[in-house]
């Protein structure tokens, strides 16, 4: 089956990949667009936990203000300043402040709950009298199962993605980086609201 140059070029703008590797997915896909698009996520996703470890001190600081009520200020880092001036990494630096503002979470990332909060709250599931009769291993798998939906909706990585609720902020910003090629982290942010004080 032929392989349209149309085809190439949209796979290849989606991706990130080079002409030659959006050519190679839809020859080994038959020709099946979406298959080859799905082909080239996983790999490119597969790119994206590689990068992960790679230092990220360039890229910006984004606000957003929304309705004059509520204002982000949030800091996204990459690795180089050049990804820093693309207009998908500004794009994205903004759809993170619009997703802080809309979702108030309160930390960046698991790895940012201080392991006093993270107990105090683990020791409140504990004591429950749901949990009373249950035995010990099981009674720290459902905690822990507990833990873990207690402050998804309050860590910016694992909240659903405002755009795109089939997704995680996480998953999203893997994407980026696939697309990219670079690491890039959300390093801290602030979120103020209009009579609202911490």
């Amino acid at each position: 089956m032929g392989v349209s140059v149309d085809d190439i070029k949209k796979l290849r703008e989606l991706t990130g990949v080079g002409l030659t590797d959006a050519k190679k997915a839809l020859v080994e896909a038959d020709g099946d667009f979406d298959k080859a698009l799905e082909e080239m996520r996983k790999k490119g996703l597969t790119k994206a936990e590689k990068k992960g470890d790679r230092e990220a001190r360039e890229g910006l600081i984004e606000s957003y203000v929304h309705s004059g009520r509520i204002g982000v200020i949030v800091e996204v880092n990459c690795e180089t300043d050049f990804v820093a001036r693309l207009d998908d990494f500004k794009t994205l630096a903004h759809e993170i402040a619009m997703q802080i503002a809309a979702m108030n979470p309160k930390y960046a990332s698991t790895e940012d709950i201080p392991a006093e909060e993270m107990e105090r709250v683990k020791a409140e599931l504990m004591a429950s009298e749901a949990l009373a009769s249950k035995p010990e291993e099981m009674r720290e798998k459902i905690v822990a199962g507990q833990l873990n939906k207690h402050f998804a909706e309050q860590v910016l990585m694992s909240q659903a993605y405002i755009l795109d609720d089939s997704k995680t902020v996480e998953q999203h910003i893997k994407e980026a980086i696939a697309k990219l090629g670079e690491n890039i982290v959300v390093r801290q942010f602030k979120r103020i609201e209009l009579g609202v004080s911490e």
